[in-house]
């Protein structure tokens, strides 16, 4: 079997096995809307996975044609069209392209470090890949949606294989940033290995990820050479993973501090960090990617990304001009399209998942041992009004916008049915109905187990997330409550409890939280249910690590979409993590109307070098 060279994408569609996409019909006169039927296929050698699709809609780009009254025929409380959907109307571009200025982000807090080896935190994962290169990154397009993004090089030039077990990586020929103590030199294998060897160090958070890596070898300079344990559809996927290797130079062993300090090859030179304060980042003059103009880009100067850890706070920052875009909450959509119509929008569901947790599953002697616990935990869920709450679902319906009621699994609602099962089809057979909303069977299975009412047990998140979690996550107290159970809320800082403890299962109780939007579906059954030092609730089966084990290797993608569809089973048989709705709903981002490019979207923590890049701001 001959694995190909992967380079730039050709066009291509989506795997043909699947069922027919049911379509939502959004139309009225002056409006044009379209459905995206192509899809990159960079990945298209014998037997190699491509990314999933996760739906995004380009929707109300500025023109006095986009009337945002435009009526869905989908009714509400039917589920939506599938999560893989793609509509969009045109971004608008200017003919020239306008170099300098500065575009500006935002974040709501600081990350724990600046190192992305150092810990779980995305916000670590985000900041390093302004900076950083990585091997390889997500493919982006004006109006892409993340999970129609496949994997092309970045550091690397091509990635060859005869056998999809031995990797050969040949370097692209790039300075690295001209700042001491690397100082513009070429980037060459050793700062491969080097950060190689970071990941996969011992107190390396996501080690376990790339256990398949056993042996990495630099023949020469320009050249390495990956050996992995089995012949593997997922490797360049992994080495676009904005969660695993970036590439940091090898100078950062005794001449700086990558907890302190940023230096690599990537479009953004760290010019400041400021904590509390922000990110200021200035354009890399020698980064190697060309732009439309035939010069290098990003094509702005600057990109600022301000602390401002409250929402009201952006809002009012964003409408008066001094953010380039924001995430909208999902109540302030509609009013926000009518009052401000020249903004430009992106809708999308995430691969962004919400699970609820325990400590030590297998071995407490605690309630929440028992599987009737976490199932009546699952089934005092109305999964369709914590969507609601979360992301104004309905309304966002009756207004004719796109809005998700799908369920998240195991394996979140956003991947669409290549990998995602849905709780409610008839695939998923009797353990679907743990994921039904249903008090009376959830105080029937406490009661079976003997669990009085009142039972107390503590109920961790984090104050961190922003726009539908904390709703959902306050929300889900008064639903435990309904079954008897009495949780004792901890809202725990993220930088210091909840990403360095909780996160990675040192806790007791019970705890909710996010888990990181996987580029690759089958990085959810490690961290969840194998050796990675994050796996929540130390859940190691036999089952599951057969699971594991039979997705990862499996190169026909038919059958290795059924090992994930029997994985999502086992878990609901068990309810090992009990899957909520942060994540699930359709997310809005708006964009100021001088922003130029083509608004895309990428997957994963890459934005920095897959999204700002593109974008100019016209004068």
């Amino acid at each position: 079997m001959q694995f190909a060279v992967f380079a730039h994408g050709e066009a291509g569609s989506g795997p043909e096995s699947h069922k027919p996409r049911r379509e939502t019909a959004l139309t009225e006169p002056g409006t044009y809307w379209t459905r995206r039927v192509s899809r990159r296929s960079a990945l298209r050698g014998a037997g190699v996975a491509t990314a999933g699709v996760a739906g995004a809609v380009l929707i109300g780009c500025g023109s006095d044609d986009d009337d945002p009254t435009a009526t869905a025929t989908t009714a509400p409380g039917e589920p939506t069209a599938d999560a893989t959907q793609v509509r969009d109307t045109s971004t608008p571009a200017s003919n020239v392209i306008t170099r300098g200025g500065t575009y500006t982000g935002w974040l709501a807090g600081d990350p724990p470090t600046l190192n992305p080896y150092g810990n779980a935190s995305f916000e670590g994962k985000v900041a390093g890949a302004f900076v950083y290169n990585r091997l390889y990154k997500r493919e982006t397009f004006a109006g892409s949606d993340g999970g129609e993004t496949l994997p092309g090089p970045d550091a690397a030039l091509s990635a060859e294989s005869d056998d999809g077990q031995t990797w050969t990586i040949k370097l692209r020929d790039l300075n690295m940033q001209d700042v001491p103590p690397v100082s513009g030199r070429k980037l060459d294998a050793e700062d491969v290995l080097f950060s190689a060897g970071l990941l996969q160090a011992e107190e390396s958070p996501n080690r376990d990820a790339v256990t398949n890596w056993v042996k990495i070898e630099a023949p020469d300079s320009e050249t390495v050479v990956f050996t992995l344990d089995a012949p593997s559809p997922t490797f360049l996927e992994q080495i676009a993973d904005a969660n695993l290797l970036h590439i940091i130079p090898k100078e950062a062993d005794g001449e700086f501090d990558p907890a302190t300090t940023m230096i690599g090859g990537g479009p953004w030179i760290l010019n400041e960090y400021r904590p509390s304060s922000g990110f200021s980042y200035d354009r890399n003059p020698n980064y190697y990617e060309i732009g439309d103009d035939g010069e290098p880009i990003p094509y702005v100067d600057h990109y600022e990304r301000p602390i401002i850890p409250e929402y009201a706070n952006r809002l009012a920052q964003f409408l008066a001009g001094n953010l380039s875009e924001l995430t909208i909450n999902a109540n302030d959509v509609i009013g926000l399209r009518n009052d401000e119509p020249d903004l430009q929008w992106l809708g999308q569901v995430s691969q962004l998942q919400s699970i609820f947790y325990w400590d030590n599953t297998l071995t407490t002697d605690a309630a929440y041992g028992d599987d009737r616990f976490r199932k009546a935990v699952s089934m005092s869920l109305d999964r369709d009004g914590l969507t609601d709450l979360g992301y104004n679902t309905f309304a966002l319906r009756d207004a004719g916008l796109p809005a998700n009621l799908q369920w998240n699994n195991i394996i979140p609602a956003g991947w669409g049915d290549r990998w995602w099962l849905d709780p409610q089809s008839e695939a998923h057979g009797e353990s679907g109905q743990f994921f039904n909303f249903d008090v009376a069977e959830a105080v029937k299975l406490l009661q079976a187990q003997g669990v009085e009412d009142g039972f107390e047990i503590p109920y961790i998140y984090t104050s961190r997330y922003t726009g539908a979690f904390p709703p959902i996550a306050e929300a889900q107290i008064a639903m435990l409550q309904a079954i008897g159970l009495s949780p004792q809320t901890d809202v725990q800082d993220y930088s210091s409890l909840y990403i360095t403890n909780t996160f990675r299962g040192d806790f007791e109780g019970m705890a909710f939280g996010y888990e990181t939007p996987f580029p690759e579906a089958g990085g959810y059954w490690n961290r969840m249910f194998g050796s990675d030092p994050a796996n929540h609730s130390k859940i190691v089966t036999e089952a599951m690590t057969d699971i594991d084990n039979r997705q990862k290797v499996e190169l026909d993608e038919e059958a290795r979409r059924a090992i994930m569809h029997e994985g999502q089973i086992l878990n609901a048989e068990n309810m090992y993590y009990v899957p909520s709705q942060a994540g699930a709903g359709t997310s809005y981002r708006a964009y100021q109307s001088n922003v130029q490019g083509g608004i895309r979207d990428t997957l994963g923590y890459g934005g920095g070098v897959e999204e700002a890049i593109f974008y100019w701001i016209d004068a």
